[in-house]
């Protein structure tokens, strides 16, 4: 995210008029009563202008899937990506971890879109895919173009901004493609090499593109791009991902992963001022060098002090998005039913437990580090997802639709899967600081 707040300048002139009326106040006789009579009346005006926290499901750990939490027709819209080629017998772009940000870019507002793409003949985005690809636009509603990268790839598919191809550009001095992150081939998979979750970031007057290579790549974890020109590229990689994804290597990962392959995924950037960080899956952070080209050196990697659930689940996609002075930190959870479908958690695997939806939680801090709140379902079936504010201060969060299991892999839904999809959000405002998916409710 950029480390500008939404609604900066709404909060700025709020807070001037609020002393104006203060300065004002203090020229008249008050009683200790009056100021009492008056603070509630501020506090209920609060409350009319603000939607409610609802109350948690208890106990802590349990999934709230009330229907106002879902992404819908009233809230939400999947972007109208210009198609490529191979999208055209879907009808649209097949998308997973969506993620979309607003940029100012000379005084005008820039839309990025980008996520985890398949390529033709194959059902999802592994063993293998080809790439990054964005797409840009001045509005949310587009009209939504694929990165014009004509210019710096002529002979290569349009909006593609990074693929394991590329590895032949490599020259002294400039990595395109590490060795890692080549394709390379098994008698288990046959070709093998998938990136996921790339996201696009713009700081210090840089484009940049975080992303992870996948559970088939020679090594899996996170890695930095580094644009040398505008969000189209060229893009070259960090210094720091020559030799391996970033952080150390531990046991992790599908049994096929050869020990020492798997470090930490889902790579996230956050930025403020002029600092940046690396938020890795998911309970780690890393602070970026001045220079961007590698995380700071560390024994071991700070973690968020969070809330955890008991037991704390797999969890995924985490992401920090700054709004109104707090931190937010989302995770993206599977709500597991159980019991004859009565019980809804965020449960590990076990015996009896079925995955229903890829689910969006957060909780909020005073500090990037936290300690964070208990966390809160925001969005049903929006995990792995990111916040972002429009060019107007609007909240919006991204959705795909998890293809993979729980409730769009039914043969009757999975067609409506895997979308670019976003979804209005909701600030409860200074008292409750809560975000979820906008809701249909009498106020």
């Amino acid at each position: 995210m950029s480390g500008a707040e939404p609604g900066a300048d709404v909060g700025r002139r709020s807070l001037l008029a609020g002393a104006a009326g203060l300065l004002g106040a203090a020229a008249l006789p008050a009683t200790a009563a009056q100021a009492r009579a008056q603070g509630q009346a501020q506090g209920a005006e609060a409350a009319k202008r603000y939607p409610p926290n609802w109350p948690a499901p208890e106990p802590y750990g349990l999934a709230d899937i009330r229907p106002d939490l879902w992404p819908r027709d009233d809230n939400s819209f999947v972007l109208p990506l210009e198609q490529r080629p191979r999208d055209r017998e879907l009808g649209r772009v097949w998308m997973r971890d969506t993620y979309v940000n607003c940029f100012v870019v000379g005084g005008r507002p820039l839309y990025v879109a980008t996520g985890t793409t398949r390529v033709p003949g194959l059902p999802a985005a592994g063993p293998w895919n080809d790439g990054i690809f964005v797409w840009t636009a001045r509005s949310l509603r587009g009209p939504w173009r694929l990165a014009d990268t004509t210019r710096v790839r002529p002979g290569a598919e349009k909006g593609k901004v990074w693929s394991p191809e590329f590895a032949a550009e490599n020259r002294p001095g400039r990595t395109v493609v590490a060795p890692w992150q080549e394709y390379w081939t098994d008698e288990q998979f046959g070709k093998r090499g998938n990136v996921w979750a790339p996201e696009v970031h713009r700081f210090g007057g840089k484009w940049y593109i975080v992303a992870c290579m996948g559970d088939h790549s020679q090594k899996v974890g996170s890695f930095l791009l580094v644009s040398e020109g505008g969000v189209e590229g060229p893009y070259r990689l960090a210094e720091g991902n020559l030799d391996k994804p970033f952080g150390d290597s531990f046991i992790g990962g599908p049994a096929f992963i050869k020990p020492g392959a798997y470090h930490h995924i889902d790579g996230s950037l956050y930025t403020e001022g002029r600092d940046a960080w690396l938020v890795l899956h998911n309970n780690l952070y890393a602070k970026f060098r001045d220079d961007m080209e590698d995380i700071v050196p560390a024994t071991d990697l700070p973690a968020f002090r969070q809330t955890p659930y008991t037991p704390e689940p797999y969890l995924e996609g985490a992401y920090v998005f700054k709004h109104h002075g707090k931190y937010y930190l989302l995770h993206a959870a599977w709500d597991r039913v159980s019991g004859g479908g009565e019980r809804h958690a965020y449960d590990p695997p076990g015996a009896g437990r079925t995955q229903y939806q890829y689910d969006a939680v957060i909780a909020v801090a005073d500090q990037f580090e936290g300690p964070y709140s208990e966390r809160w379902t925001a969005g049903v079936g929006a995990g792995h997802n990111n916040l972002f504010a429009d060019h107007a201060g609007r909240l919006w969060a991204t959705f795909f639709r998890n293809p993979a299991a729980g409730y769009w892999s039914d043969p009757s839904r999975v067609a409506e899967a895997a979308v670019p999809g976003v979804v209005r959000v909701e600030w409860t405002g200074p008292e409750g600081n809560r975000l979820y998916v906008q809701r249909r409710h009498g106020r």
